[in-house]
């Protein structure tokens, strides 16, 4: 058998230690999925601080609630569920994800055929960080992590209206910044950054 960890055969016995409460499958998660998980959170928290200290909240409620995941699904994507649901938990208390711009500077009707034939995976990621935190939330939630427009409402506390109008516009806003950066292009950088928290700062930093 392949093994898929350091010592640890199997993701199940790594499961079972976490839920054992022992520090080195605690050690071994946060070093295999910091690096995604950082993506997620800055995502939704457009600045990095805030994004870190949202992923080091999320690892401690995946710590916590370990006992929680049935084991009949996907570890990494529960994991990523814990982690948006602190990203969210986050903004509703900061009250980012409500901010919009004025509608009158945003396009009503996106052209959905031109975006798609130009658009990339990290033109996406990286305008996507750039637009208002709520028009970026509710596109998260519904392009990228595959939401209905009645679960985001039900999440933000919003009506599905909103959710579809905001969606609507976060799409006109990227489609906007596309024709710009067409017209002005910018060298993408080649290395990606990683979460700058080790494991043992992170105990730290929870005790």
């Amino acid at each position: 058998m392949r093994l898929l960890i350091p010592f640890f055969t199997t993701e199940t016995q790594l499961i079972a230690a976490l839920k054992r409460g022992e520090a080195k499958a605690h050690k071994i998660v946060y070093e295999r999925f910091s690096g995604k998980m950082m993506v997620v959170c800055t995502r939704y928290c457009a600045n990095r601080a805030d994004a870190e200290e949202v992923m080091l909240d999320g690892f401690m409620r995946v710590f916590e609630k370990i006992d929680q995941f049935r084991e009949d699904g996907s570890f990494e994507g529960w994991i990523r569920r814990v982690m948006v649901t602190e990203s969210l938990m986050f903004l509703r208390r900061s009250k980012q994800w409500r901010h919009e711009l004025p509608l009158d500077n945003v396009p009503e009707e996106p052209d959905y055929q031109w975006a798609d034939a130009s658009l990339n995976a990290d033109d996406l990621l990286r305008m996507v960080g750039q637009l208002p935190d709520g028009y970026r939330t509710v596109f998260n939630l519904y392009a990228i992590e595959g939401y209905s427009h009645a679960e985001i409402a039900d999440t933000l506390g919003i009506s599905e209206g909103t959710s579809k109008s905001q969606l609507s516009r976060a799409r006109g806003l990227l489609q906007a910044q596309l024709k710009k950066a067409e017209q002005n292009p910018v060298p993408h950088s080649a290395t990606q950054r990683t979460p700058s928290t080790t494991y043992n700062e992170q105990k730290q930093r929870t005790r």
